[in-house]
C-alpha cells in the first residue's frame, strides 16, 4: 500500500502518502538509498539501473527480489556477469534524499554525463497536443488523486495516447519506475514522448536521453541548464513558457 489513514484533530478522516527508505541494490551492494513510495519497485531497481547506465539491457539483470526490512525495504537485483563486472568498477553507496537525482556520484565532473544525440522521431507534438496531453495525465493518478502529495510520469505514444503511468513521492522514482516499466514491456523509447508532472531539470533530460526519449513535456519552466543538455541531445523539449507551453528545443524537423 502506498497510502496510510490519519485523522486531523478536528476528526477529518485523511489518506496520506507513505514514503520509505528503499535501498537499491545490485550484487549486494547498495547503489543508493531513496525516500520513495512502496510500489512498483521491481520496475524502480531495473529503471534506475536502465536510467543511470549501470546496465544497458533489461536481460542484464538476471533476478529480482523485494525485501521487507524492520529499517525500509530492499529493492535486490542480480547482475549478469558482464554487467556486474562494469558495475563492481564503480560502486559505492549513498543515501540521496527524495529530490536526489544525482545518486551515486562521487566527482563533480560526473555530474555532466556524455548522453547520446538521438535521432528525431518520424512523428511530432504539437504545444497545443501536448496541453491536451498534461491535461490527460491529471485523471490518471489515483495516488495523487488520494494524497495531493505524488509526482506522476508518463509515456505517451502519437494515435495511442497516454500507455504507461507510474507515480512516486520523489519525480526521479517516478521517472526510473516508468523506464523500468517500459523496459518490461518492451516498449522502446524512440515510439513517444516523456510527460512529467514536475519541473524538468537536467538530471531528467540526462535520464529520458539515456533511455532514448526524444521528446519530454513538463507543465513548468526548465532549468537552462536541461534545455541546453536538451538542445545537444537532440531532444525536442515542450515545457512551460509564460501561460501557456512553447517549443525550448527542437533540433531537428521531424517529418510532417
Amino acid at each position: 500500500m502506498s497510502v496510510s489513514d490519519w485523522h486531523l484533530p478536528d476528526g477529518t478522516a485523511l489518506q496520506l502518502a507513505q514514503e520509505v527508505p528503499v535501498a537499491l541494490v545490485y550484487d549486494g551492494v547498495a547503489q543508493a538509498v531513496m525516500m520513495a513510495s512502496p510500489a512498483d519497485l521491481e520496475d524502480f531497481a531495473l529503471g534506475f539501473a536502465l536510467s543511470e547506465g549501470l546496465i544497458s539491457d533489461p536481460a542484464e539483470i538476471t533476478r529480482q527480489e523485494i525485501a521487507e526490512q524492520e529499517a525500509g525495504i530492499e529493492a535486490r537485483s542480480w547482475l549478469s556477469a558482464p554487467a556486474g563486472a562494469r558495475f563492481a568498477e564503480r560502486r559505492r553507496a549513498t543515501i540521496g534524499p527524495v529530490g536526489c537525482g544525482l545518486c551515486g556520484i562521487e566527482q563533480l565532473e560526473q555530474a555532466r554525463r556524455v548522453l547520446p544525440r538521438l535521432d528525431p522521431p518520424d512523428w511530432r507534438l504539437e504545444p497545443e497536443d501536448a496541453a491536451n496531453v498534461l491535461e490527460a495525465l491529471r485523471d490518471q493518478q489515483p495516488l495523487q488523486d488520494a494524497t495531493r502529495a505524488a509526482h506522476a510520469s508518463a509515456f505517451w505514444q502519437p494515435g495511442r495516447g497516454i500507455v504507461a503511468l507510474r507515480e512516486d513521492v520523489g519525480r526521479h522514482n517516478a521517472l526510473d519506475k516508468l523506464m523500468g516499466a517500459l523496459a518490461r514491456a518492451g516498449i522502446a523509447g524512440g515510439s513517444g514522448a516523456l510527460v512529467m508532472t514536475s519541473r524538468l531539470s537536467v538530471d531528467l533530460i540526462q535520464k529520458a536521453a539515456t533511455c532514448r526519449i526524444p521528446v519530454i513535456v513538463g507543465p513548468s519552466a526548465p532549468t537552462a541548464l536541461a534545455v541546453r543538455e536538451a538542445q545537444a541531445a537532440g531532444i525536442t523539449l515542450i515545457a512551460r513558457a509564460g501561460r501557456g507551453l512553447s517549443v525550448y528545443t527542437q533540433p531537428q524537423e521531424a517529418p510532417v
